[in-house]
């Protein structure tokens, strides 16, 4: 079965990126292989890519993809916070450019069979990396009340919660919810039908994400990624993320930022103590958006943000030299 995807904003994280013949890279989160196939156009000949991503069906399918240049590519079967790991595999201390795509692939949404979708009647499972053990179902069966209500808020910022929550634990009492259909009429059934009218999105929408996000570990992985990530630059090296909700984004925003500033010592002190120096240039101050055509090409690419940095060469970087 093809692997179908269409990656979003294919020309600005290429500008951003700003590949460069002989470089190496690493597209974190294959998909499709849209981005690690512009990446290797542009680092060829002699370039390497690194390409990781936790579906086996997107590993599969890079293979394909990317079998024009297979000499130059290495593939890893597994979670970009492993991203270190797989550098040391390969002797590589640092790397020009590190690209990260949160947004799930048409395929896992389409064909995957995983739940990821509400408009499809699938089993709940919602992982990406099928060999790890929680899935959407034991969530929504074993968490307590309180703590799905948590997660409901805390993941999708969803309004209705707390009420949702009190349902599925009603519900699950009689019958275990195992299906996203079953869920879905749950939600349709809880949600106060004018709220759901006003809304521009399904009324599953929110608890979807916020189940995915929390079976994957998205939010707390994406934040320890960022910490290891930039170590792993080479100066003047960047770091590209397409980010596909605020709270994705938000995080980002806020690490680029905080490693974009030169002192981080507390507001108030008249005298800086902390001789802190910048580590990254952030290349765009504002998230850049997809345009109107390629919102109306691609639907998916629709909510992207796209963040880019650059680290700064620091006294005793051997004039940039790996």
């Amino acid at each position: 079965m093809a692997y179908r995807h269409v990656s979003a904003m294919p020309n600005e994280v290429m500008t951003c990126l700003a590949c460069k013949p002989g470089g190496i890279y690493v597209d974190c989160t294959l998909g499709g292989a849209g981005h690690a196939s512009a990446i290797c156009e542009r680092i060829m000949p002699d370039g390497t890519l690194i390409g990781i991503d936790q579906d086996a069906d997107a590993i599969a399918n890079a293979r394909n993809v990317l079998a024009p240049f297979a000499d130059h590519i290495h593939l890893f079967h597994g979670n970009f916070i492993h991203l270190p790991d797989y550098l040391d595999q390969l002797h590589l201390p640092t790397v020009d450019g590190i690209l990260l795509d949160l947004g799930l692939s048409q395929h896992q949404l389409e064909t995957s069979g995983r739940g990821f979708t509400f408009q499809k009647d699938e089993p709940l499972d919602m992982r990406m990396d099928v060999r790890t053990r929680t899935r959407a179902e034991d969530l929504i069966n074993q968490l307590p009340e309180d703590q799905l209500a948590t997660t409901f808020w805390r993941y999708g910022e969803e309004r209705w919660s707390k009420r949702i929550a009190k349902a599925v634990a009603t519900a699950r009492r009689n019958t275990p919810i195992r299906t996203t259909g079953q869920l879905v009429q749950l939600i349709r059934e809880t949600v106060p039908r004018k709220s759901a009218a006003k809304q521009k999105i399904h009324p599953a929408t929110r608890v979807f994400m916020a189940l995915r996000i929390a079976v994957n570990e998205e939010l707390s992985r994406l934040a320890e990624f960022l910490n290891v990530a930039v170590e792993r630059l080479h100066p003047n090296g960047r770091i590209c993320v397409l980010a596909f909700h605020s709270l994705e984004d938000r995080i980002v925003k806020q690490h680029f930022k905080q490693l974009s500033q030169r002192c981080t010592c507390p507001p108030g002190i008249p005298e800086c103590r902390c001789e802190g120096r910048a580590t990254l240039r952030r290349v765009t101050k504002k998230a850049l958006r997809p345009s109107t055509e390629e919102a109306d090409r691609n639907p998916m690419a629709r909510s992207t943000r796209l963040r880019c940095a650059e680290k700064l060469a620091q006294e005793g970087d051997a004039n940039g030299s790996r």
